[in-house]
């Protein structure tokens, strides 16, 4: 990597929005992966030199070529609402703030056209509009960019439904700029899309995206409460067999991760295991039978029509569930972890008893290949970055997966390995291995060599 002239830099970039004032630059070389104990020492000082806001795909083509000529490093960045350390830069340089390129460019029936800024509550309403609507989202939906969700994204509110990000269908097409001397842009449609797909800012520099909607639901949200926390899990695997009734959102939560929830205690008893729900209106009939067939009490609930009031139960779950736990306590961080198909849940319920308090339970039903999954953002009471580690061996041990999100090395992670097909797309469209360098081990050695 060549070093930075700064004043080279803003020359180049004169045409361009650029922020170079260090308490600035320092504020949007960060994410949230403070949520890692293990990783905010290793990220420390972790900062870009300049921070560069294109307003369309001509900036982009030109902060590309001139950082391809110079060899400046270059993270791209969306909201910065990742938790683990993927818009961080390792080797300081460009901060590529893709926020401005903010425009929706068509909406259709099923399908839409946007750039990489776009916020997905924006796509949304959007969408809306002519009664379709994202397909899913996660919990940051308000403030995180389409480009940012895929390309570190996995699934979110709605994979009950349609699956993950990465499932064939559920990313239409994209367009990328090429980091090279003369930049290209490169547009890829149907199953090419995964050589960009969940690739960490690593594989071309995205600045559309084409996505499928889904017809639009009148949500209702609902709480559901139990006395044993299996009997809510088990709750929660039926509602998501359950293929007739239309759901958006099946979360689990052992006590006493709701005592985070301050906005949300006088419908949660103490002690109580809670279910957070999103339930299309004309399903709603057919929850009570449900309900009382598990011993469960409805004490929540709110219709559709009152979607844009008051609480939002998608801010509970997910990772947001992390972050309010962290707010009262700072010291809990989390796991990520997808458990092995099994109707009876005997690993949920052998882990949960387990572990108990210092490994809270946090479930979150969706689809993988069709069956409906477990997977557990559980928070966990920190001690050491050793216990840490005999917990994840623990899981693994038991064969959960577990996606670490407590290392910014992407074979570290939850993808153990990456895509040969991600590699060769790579190497074509990067050739000087500018793009977010360092989260890699395999792309360090290939650069080393």
């Amino acid at each position: 990597m060549a070093t930075l002239n700064l004043d080279t830099l803003t020359a180049a970039f004169a045409d361009i929005e650029t922020i170079t004032d260090p308490a600035q630059v320092a504020k949007l070389s960060q994410d949230y992966h403070t949520f890692s104990p293990v990783l905010v020492p290793k990220l420390a000082g972790k900062v870009g030199d300049i921070v560069v806001r294109p307003a369309n795909e001509a900036e982009v083509i030109k902060v590309a070529a001139t950082c391809a000529k110079l060899r400046i490093p270059v993270t791209v960045r969306g909201a910065g609402t990742g938790n683990y350390g993927q818009c961080v830069p390792m080797h300081g340089g460009v901060i590529l703030d893709m926020t401005k390129m903010h425009e929706i460019l068509w909406v259709k029936p099923a399908v839409a056209r946007v750039e990489a800024g776009v916020k997905l509550a924006a796509l949304d309403k959007k969408a809306r509009e002519i009664g379709w609507e994202m397909r899913m989202a996660p919990s940051t939906y308000r403030t995180a960019t389409i480009g940012g969700f895929i390309a570190g994204g996995s699934g979110g509110i709605g994979s009950i439904q349609y699956g993950l990000l990465g499932d064939r269908g559920n990313l239409l097409g994209l367009r990328v700029v090429t980091l090279e001397d003369e930049p290209r842009i490169i547009e890829l449609r149907g199953d090419d899309v995964q050589k960009v797909n969940h690739a960490w800012g690593i594989n071309g520099i995205i600045t559309r995206l084409e996505l499928p909607l889904a017809p639009a639901y009148p949500w209702a949200e609902v709480i559901v409460t139990f006395d044993d926390f299996m009997t809510a899990a088990k709750f929660g695997y039926a509602l998501g067999i359950a293929d007739g009734m239309m759901k958006k959102l099946i979360s689990v939560f052992a006590s006493p991760i709701p005592q985070y929830f301050h906005a949300l205690h006088e419908y949660i008893p103490q002690g109580k295991h809670p279910a957070f729900l999103m339930v299309a209106e004309p399903s709603l009939e057919f929850l009570p039978g449900l309900v009382q067939q598990y011993g469960g009490e409805i004490t929540y609930q709110k219709p559709a029509q009152d979607a844009g009031k008051g609480t939002h139960l998608a801010e509970f779950t997910w990772n947001h569930t992390t972050l309010h736990a962290r707010i009262v306590d700072s010291s809990i961080t989390y796991l990520q972890s997808i458990f092995p198909p099994d109707a009876s849940l005997q690993l949920v319920e052998h882990l949960y008893h387990h572990f108990g308090d210092e490994v809270m339970m946090h479930l979150e039903f969706f689809r993988v290949r069709g069956a409906v999954i477990a997977g557990a953002l559980q928070l966990v009471r920190y001690t050491t970055e050793e216990r840490l580690n005999e917990i994840i061996r623990y899981h693994e041990a038991q064969g959960v997966m577990i996606a670490n999100p407590h290392t910014y090395i992407i074979e570290d992670g939850g993808r153990k390995v990456i895509d040969p097909e991600q590699l060769k797309f790579k190497e074509m469209v990067d050739p000087y291995g500018l793009m977010n360098p360092g989260k890699s081990k395999v792309l360090e050695f290939h650069n080393n060599s």
